[in-house]
């Protein structure tokens, strides 16, 4: 039976990027040994780490003075490394779900932290408006899609003072102006890659600015000193994500990406907003075009396990909501084709036609 992967991370991977992979893990470029046993200092992994790096500055038209990344550590490590190395007296953030709250969390560790505005009170199902920055703030943090609750910003904003953003889980999917931002990073594997390697885009001139001490592992300009090869990185996991940021090339670039990426979300919402029995949980100008979220109206609510079942029945994989929202989850990533969307929203029609 066909699987259609909805996971929200790890995630589908491009099927060439999986496969080159493979290939790679079993003997890498011909050299007889694995990508998994190579030496990161040699000259076959260089040239990895410097295509991969080309590959991110190309497709997402990084500018003159941006450097790329590859760390470990996840995004996790980068709520409290960003504030090590940006945060002197005060930071601003937005608060749009659990990974935003957890950022704001390290950062209070540094410093004071303002929170310009809260979803909260709605557990999270609105990205919030007319929100104003203290102009004396370090940096304005934000999260730019939120997997759990299915929200997201589609916007760079105009920020007067540096705007630093989490795109673990939006990166790739759409043309960003990074001229607007100081910092963007993510983990890669809710769609540049798999999970295991952390991608940071920082303006160099950006760092060194704060009074504090930063420990050598935790400082930005090591890295970039040392190419991203301070420690040891996760090799095959920069492999794959250079595999999928050339399958992103070739198949249009971000704009294209952006255009399948609507196109999908729009099918999976039409069938939820013309459904007898389900329906969506976040506001509709707020909605996210990576998770989209849904539950069953109050009235069939005895049946989301029957559903669940149902949809397994049907090869689907991952839609269960995550654990503190409930319902369902169905994460459109770059790599998920249109026709696993199809075969969703098939499986929840034929489901309301025999139980509604």
């Amino acid at each position: 039976m066909k699987k259609h992967n909805f996971n929200a991370g790890p995630c589908i991977l491009p099927r060439i990027a999986i496969e080159n992979t493979a290939k790679a893990v079993l003997d890498f470029n011909g050299i007889g040994m694995s990508i998994l046993e190579i030496s990161h200092r040699s000259k076959d992994f260089q040239a990895v780490i410097d295509e991969a790096v080309a590959l991110f500055k190309e497709v997402l038209a990084i500018p003159e003075g941006y450097q790329v990344l590859f760390l470990g550590g996840g995004a996790s490590l980068q709520f409290c490394m960003v504030p090590f190395n940006f945060l002197n007296k005060k930071a601003a953030y937005l608060e749009t779900g659990v990974w935003a709250k957890k950022a704001l969390k390290e950062a209070k560790l540094f410093g004071e932290v303002v929170t310009v505005a809260s979803s909260g009170d709605k557990n999270y199902t609105y990205i919030p408006k007319g929100w104003t920055v203290p102009e004396d703030a370090d940096y304005l943090h934000i999260t730019t899609n939120n997997t759990i609750y299915g929200t997201e910003i589609r916007e760079d904003f105009d920020c007067k003072v540096p705007l630093i953003a989490d795109m673990s889980s939006d990166i790739l999917s759409r043309p960003v102006d990074v001229s607007k931002y100081a910092m963007i990073y993510g983990g890669a594997q809710k769609n540049a890659g798999p999970a295991g390697v952390t991608f940071v885009i920082v303006k160099e001139d950006m760092l060194g600015k704060v009074e504090r001490v930063i420990p050598t592992m935790l400082d930005y300009r090591t890295h970039i000193k040392e190419g991203s090869m301070f420690n040891t990185p996760p090799c095959v996991n920069i492999y794959t994500l250079k595999e999928t940021l050339k399958w992103v090339k070739e198949m249009g670039g971000v704009k294209k990406m952006e255009e399948l990426d609507l196109a999908k979300a729009k099918l999976l919402y039409d069938a939820i907003d013309n459904s007898k029995m389900f329906v969506g949980t976040t506001e509709k100008d707020s909605r996210s075009i990576m998770n989209i979220c849904f539950v069953m109206k109050e009235q069939y609510k005895d049946k989301e396990d029957a559903f669940m079942e149902f949809a397994k029945s049907r090869g689907m994989v991952g839609i269960k909501g995550h654990r503190s929202v409930g319902g369902f989850r169905a994460s459109t990533y770059n790599a998920l084709p249109i026709e696993s969307v199809q075969a969703l929203i098939d499986c929840m029609i034929d489901f309301e036609r025999d139980n509604a």
